[in-house]
């Protein structure tokens, strides 16, 4: 066997950003009331930093009023995936010059109502990770399987 079979492989940064650009949905990780809460949100990468639209409500109290937010997407195939969390802090973008450059981004939302609120986040970093899936499967006899009993 000529290849060591490495499952997982720390992303550099410039790859995590990559990987960001090639798809379109995430998740908001941040604290209401006290408490933690995970919104999924539509997202485009721009300037290294993500940005996302809202209505009001407790996605974008959440994401402005709070300092320390996580995002994170993955994707995978049959062979391999990965996952890039970013940690920033997020604002509501407020000046004309700060939405007319996001509205560059053409970023549409998927659900229905107005989203006229453009929150950005500002990266303190970004870590990633790519997972390779084994060629066989370690299967655990269904009686042994903790999930299955």
């Amino acid at each position: 066997m000529s290849e060591h079979f490495q499952p997982m492989s720390i992303l550099s940064e410039t790859e995590c950003w990559d990987l960001l650009s090639g798809v379109a949905l995430g998740r908001l990780v941040t604290s209401v009331d006290g408490n933690p809460a995970i919104f999924p949100v539509n997202f485009a990468v721009q300037n290294r930093s993500v940005l996302f639209r809202t209505a009001e409500g407790t996605k974008l109290v959440g994401a402005v009023m709070n300092d320390n937010v996580l995002f994170e997407a993955d994707d995978h195939d049959s062979a391999e995936g990965w996952s890039v969390i970013v940690a920033g802090s997020a604002r509501s973008l407020r000046s004309d010059e700060e939405i007319a450059e996001a509205e560059r981004a053409q970023l549409k939302t998927w659900t229905a109502g107005e989203k006229t609120h453009f929150i950005r986040i500002r990266p303190r970093s970004v870590t990633g990770r790519r997972f390779q899936f084994s060629a066989g499967p370690a299967e655990v006899p269904a009686a042994e399987d903790p999930v299955l009993g």
